[in-house]
């Protein structure tokens, strides 16, 4: 297991590398606006961007600059610490801005992520049950709907109906209210309906996801054998059912965290939610290289370590697995 360990961490190191270089390739290599001229505000003169393009360091060549920024995310190389660069738009180091986002997006997704499996998994337990009854058959119509509906769509029209400023049934805090809160309460109430636009979704997802696992397991040889001794309808599925049946369920879960504390983009950006995701999108709007390239490396870094947790967890949630 800890070969195994150390080799997933080699392999996380890679592909953050790579990630870094496919990043800068496609906004600094391909055909894109200048950052020095975008920096330099309306009618610039050229005297005026070529000094910019020289405090960037764009004037260098593609190679140096990527390795400049390579040597400056590495702290034992620059010895200064982590420094992921500096905005082109407003000339701030970019790692405070996304630390200082990080909380929203974390408070964002494990929200989200309780609400949505303590939707799914009764609903696709009591779908697999009930396999073909009217309970079902509504359940799986609903997911489907929801599956198939756009978060920002759903988000617009949440707002539309519930928010306590343009809705028209006022319930619920709206646009900007995370950010106008004092407390971890306000904040919390703040986020009820992005928590609930967020999981609808994933939480359709998972309920089938878990119905069909869950169906297909319950023709195991080693089920009907469970039963065959004796064992209660509640402790097969429970017991021995379940536990195959939420491994695939793991892995789906372990992505898809790791991509939402990357950033829920529409979300964040439905609710203007100051969190990375929202940072993201407005470094891409702005062509703010520094920003897109932190961004996409803290996603990548979460979506990688939560893979790896993923496959440990695997040794103890089915013994079947061995590394």
């Amino acid at each position: 297991m800890a070969i195994y360990i150390v080799r997933r961490l080699l392999w996380v190191v890679l592909l953050l590398f790579v990630i870094t270089l496919v990043t800068f390739v496609i906004f600094n290599v391909l055909p894109a606006g200048d950052p020095a001229a975008l920096r330099a505000g309306r009618q610039p003169s050229a005297e005026l961007i070529a000094a910019i393009r020289q405090q960037l360091g764009l004037d260098d060549s593609y190679p140096v600059q990527f390795i400049r920024y390579i040597g400056d995310i590495l702290p034992f190389v620059g010895g200064d610490g982590v420094n992921f660069g500096f905005s082109y738009q407003n000339n701030a180091e970019v790692l405070p801005q996304i630390l200082d986002r990080l909380p929203a997006t974390i408070f964002l997704t494990l929200g989200a992520v309780v609400l949505w499996l303590a939707v799914a998994i009764p609903i696709g337990m009591i779908s697999a049950v009930r396999s073909g009854s009217l309970l079902d058959r509504v359940t799986m119509g609903v997911a489907l709907i929801a599956i198939s509906a756009p978060v920002y769509f759903l988000g617009l029209i949440a707002l539309y109906l519930f928010a306590d400023d343009i809705g028209r049934f006022p319930i619920f805090p709206g646009n900007s209210a995370y950010q106008e809160a004092d407390d971890i309460f306000g904040k919390a109430g703040a986020l009820l309906m992005p928590w609930a636009v967020l999981a609808a979704a994933f939480a359709a997802i998972y309920a089938r996801f878990l119905r069909g696992n869950l169906i297909e397991t319950m023709q195991e040889d080693y089920i009907r054998t469970a039963r065959a001794k004796g064992l209660s309808e509640r402790r097969v599925i429970f017991k021995h059912a379940m536990r195959s049946a939420i491994t695939p369920i793991v892995t789906l879960l372990g992505l898809d965290v790791g991509i939402l504390l990357g950033g829920a983009i529409l979300t964040e950006t439905v609710f203007n939610i100051q969190g990375i995701g929202r940072f993201a999108y407005e470094g891409i709007i702005r062509q703010d290289l520094p920003v897109v390239q932190g961004t996409v490396l803290f996603g990548a870094f979460f979506i990688a370590i939560m893979s790896l947790i993923v496959d440990i967890a695997y040794a103890f949630i089915d013994p079947r697995v061995r590394y």
